[in-house]
């Protein structure tokens, strides 16, 4: 044959889109060879199993990718769409699609358009170009996130949505891969079978971010202590991160030799030989239960997205170099030289789907789109109260074994707030048998303030054991063994170490209900050792006040108990609300209270309570009143701030003979304003205690709560300073005090 040149053109005269489109079409015009017919159900080679008919499949699958790639900068032109970064160059991924199951749970990289295609086309009574078309009109009939992002997802075909563009959906895939074996050998009952594979594709500028390690490290960690980790990294390498070049030989010098993981390379241009090294892969992860890396090496054409100027940092002879190595082009003529199809019948094809994508298009354009806050919002943080409190209430569970030495903790008399969440995690354990405790150190140590102490003992290995140091990972198995139909009860060692793996909730696990309309769910209690007042002892990581971090991530629930009994009532409905709705609650556990049992003076016991028979729960929103007859000055405070609040409105009430109501809020996210408001309104001075900093402390949100839903009020409020917290006992300059509640509530007061 003749082939044809290159359409050339300077790049911002015209669209490189156009460019493409152009050359494929003249490339089928050019080709002027006979087609002798082969038989399509025959290997294209000796010792491969790709036969004609698949790799057609494939070349139709990356067809209908590349034609939606087309059809969206068409639709953004027209206003009609709103996302325009695409597969074009990736489109081999489709290989991937068809090779692997519909059972394989999928993390899928945003250039992974062919793999989708070619998977839900497993799928019977499924229409993919119509369905990206929707979700490209962001209309709420998208069948994966309702119009509220472009994804990849479908609940039939196990692709889970996110919107991972840095590489933070790798920890929750290693989560997953580690969660398949656990969930079946703890419960028998597993969502997908024992035997399925993790697939997570991702770019080659993604392999250098931290949280991408992470996850590698935690892989090759599992498997070096020979536990199953059967998850496939399919690196798809363009060469380029948006527009700074991946040094060549870069990925493949980081991976081929790194102990743990089985390494296999492909040219993601040329299809067979694709097919060839993801069989391999996939065969190996499958059986050996090990992680795999496939390095396919593939070309970015089109640009970063449709605004996207690469002449910017791009030589012409660059893009066009690029554009000659269409991974379309090349299957084509693979097809062609095979006698599989004929040019004019391939034309004939790509004009077909060209209208299909158009059309799917134009209809979707139509389709309505969500047109309320309340729509968006609707998937995002479900609340079935009855359902909740069901579950919460519910001791219908054999308890006989669950405490060391037999005796009930009911009928132990009163302890401190570690002694019971110890005994509440134990109650939890008895309950859900798929519950799992997991962290640094919570296994036979028990936790650094071992409140989980004696679970290993008790439930054993499989069920509470320890991870690496690396809280990036524990949240990512924590959403992998909710996946798998566990109930993760993850513990981070403290609060500021939350901070370092925050999007592991803010971006991933708090946003799958809200991107997948609710099809996808994992629930999990993340315990937390947090908060200041740790008198010596500390320093900023330790003896850390501010989580307005967590209370920024929309759905999360945020707890924070004050006493030993409310710590195992709230915690029964943590459990319940992550199990009946598929919430993810952070359980902040103030450290100085652990073992906190006086209240007034030396060894009066009055911060030491009976534990709560298990049918006794706190519903969500529900917050305790201390002396709820009081009637000069209401305080309202959290976690430390209550056994202080109630000391300083002791003295208060001795010093000016008043009476002060204490509300103890329990439930910082979402925040009862109307119950706070209540008791505000009905006395009408306020003192907001807030051991947060003064910025960004929950005491803002109550302000702003008390000027929109009450009258006049007389209000102040005592806080930490906008500071780190020093060692020792520098920590009390810049925390509230005592002495400060005092002198604020006189200030009220007269």
């Amino acid at each position: 044959m003749t082939k044809p040149g290159l359409a050339k053109a300077g790049t911002r005269a015209i669209n490189r889109a156009e460019i493409v489109d152009r050359n494929f079409v003249r490339f089928l015009e050019a080709w002027d060879e006979p087609c002798e017919r082969a038989d399509p159900d025959a290997p294209l080679a000796a010792g491969s199993t790709l036969t004609g008919k698949q790799l057609l499949a494939i070349y139709e699958a990356m067809l209908a990718s590349r034609q939606l790639d087309l059809v969206a900068r068409e639709m953004r032109a027209r206003n009609e769409g709103f996302y325009t970064i695409g597969s074009a160059g990736h489109e081999a991924n489709a290989v991937l699609g068809m090779l692997t199951r519909t059972t394989d749970p999928a993390f899928l990289h945003y250039r992974s358009g062919g793999f989708m295609i070619a998977r839900t086309a497993q799928l019977p009574d499924c229409d993919p170009v119509y369905d990206t078309a929707l979700s490209l009109a962001a209309s709420r009939e998208d069948p994966v996130s309702g119009g509220r992002h472009k994804v990849w997802g479908s609940r039939a075909a196990w692709v889970l949505p996110q919107t991972s563009t840095i590489a933070s959906h790798l920890p929750k895939a290693v989560g997953t891969a580690i969660a398949i074996a656990q969930a079946q050998r703890l419960t028998g009952d597993i969502p997908v079978p024992a035997d399925s594979i993790v697939v997570c594709s991702f770019g080659d500028a993604s392999v250098n971010h931290s949280v991408a390690q992470g996850a590698f490290n935690a892989a090759q960690w599992t498997a070096f202590q020979k536990l199953p980790a059967p998850v496939l990294f399919v690196c798809e390498d363009n060469g380029l991160g948006i527009s700074v070049r991946t040094p060549e030989g870069w990925v493949r010098s980081a991976f081929e030799h790194r102990p743990g993981i089985h390494y296999f390379h492909a040219d993601g241009l040329d299809v067979t030989e694709t097919w060839r090294a993801a069989e391999q892969a996939i065969d190996v992860c499958r059986t050996q239960r090990e992680p795999v890396f496939l390095h396919l090496r593939v070309a970015r054409l089109l640009g970063h997205a449709g605004t996207d100027v690469e002449s910017d940092y791009r030589s012409l002879q660059d893009i066009e170099s690029t554009e000659a190595c269409d991974p379309l082009l090349l299957t084509a003529e693979t097809i062609l030289e095979h006698g599989l199809a004929s040019a004019d019948e391939l034309n004939q094809q790509y004009n077909t789907t060209k209208e299909r994508a158009r059309r799917a298009a134009a209809r979707a354009a139509t389709r309505p789109r969500l047109t309320s806050g309340s729509d968006v919002m609707r998937p995002l943080a479900p609340f079935h109260p009855a359902e909740v409190a069901a579950e919460a209430g519910r001791a219908d569970y054999d308890r006989s074994g669950a405490f060391a030495d037999g005796t009930l903790p009911e009928q132990a008399g009163p302890r401190h707030m570690a002694i019971q969440i110890n005994r509440a995690l134990h109650d939890l354990m008895a309950k859900y048998n798929g519950m799992t405790v997991f962290g640094e150190d919570v296994a036979q140590k028990g936790g650094v303030y071992t409140l989980t102490s004696g679970l290993r003992k008790r439930f054993g290995g499989r069920r509470v054991w320890n991870t690496l140091l690396d809280e990036t990972t524990i949240l990512g198995i924590a959403q992998g063994a909710a996946y798998m139909g566990l109930l993760p009860f993850p513990e981070i060692q403290y609060l500021a170490y939350f901070h370092n793996a925050c999007d592991q909730v803010r971006g991933e696990a708090c946003s799958l209900q809200f991107f997948s309309r609710d099809q996808y769910r994992n629930g999990m209690v993340i315990r937390i050792a947090s908060l200041a007042y740790q008198k010596g002892f500390g320093g900023h990581f330790h003896n850390d006040n501010s989580f307005a971090a967590l209370r920024d991530i929309p759905g999360l629930v945020l707890a924070c108990p004050s006493r030993g009994d409310d710590a195992a009532m709230m915690l029964r409905t943590c459990a319940a609300l992550a199990k009946v709705d598929g919430r993810v609650v952070a359980f902040l556990e103030p450290i100085a209270l652990y073992m906190t049992k006086d209240l007034h003076q030396a060894k009066d016991n009055e911060w030491c309570f009976d534990y709560p028979a298990p049918d006794r729960f706190i519903p969500l929103g529900e917050g305790r009143v201390y002396n709820p007859g009081a009637r000069d000055l209401v305080i309202v405070t959290y976690g430390n701030g209550v056994p202080m609040s109630l000391r300083a409105a002791h003295l208060l009430q001795q010093e000016l003979g008043v009476t002060i109501r204490v509300l103890d809020l329990r439930w910082l996210k979402p925040l009862n304003i109307e119950w706070i408001a209540k008791h505000a309104n009905d006395i009408g001075k306020v003192l907001v205690v807030d051991e947060g900093r003064r910025t960004g402390g929950i005491a803002e949100e109550i302000y702003t709560g008390l000027d929109e839903y009450c009258g006049p009020l007389m209000k102040r409020r005592v806080t930490g300073a906008d500071s780190f917290i020093p060692l020792g006992e520098a920590a009390n300059l810049v925390l509230a005090s005592e002495q400060e509640i005092v002198q604020a509530g006189r200030e009220l007061l007269r």
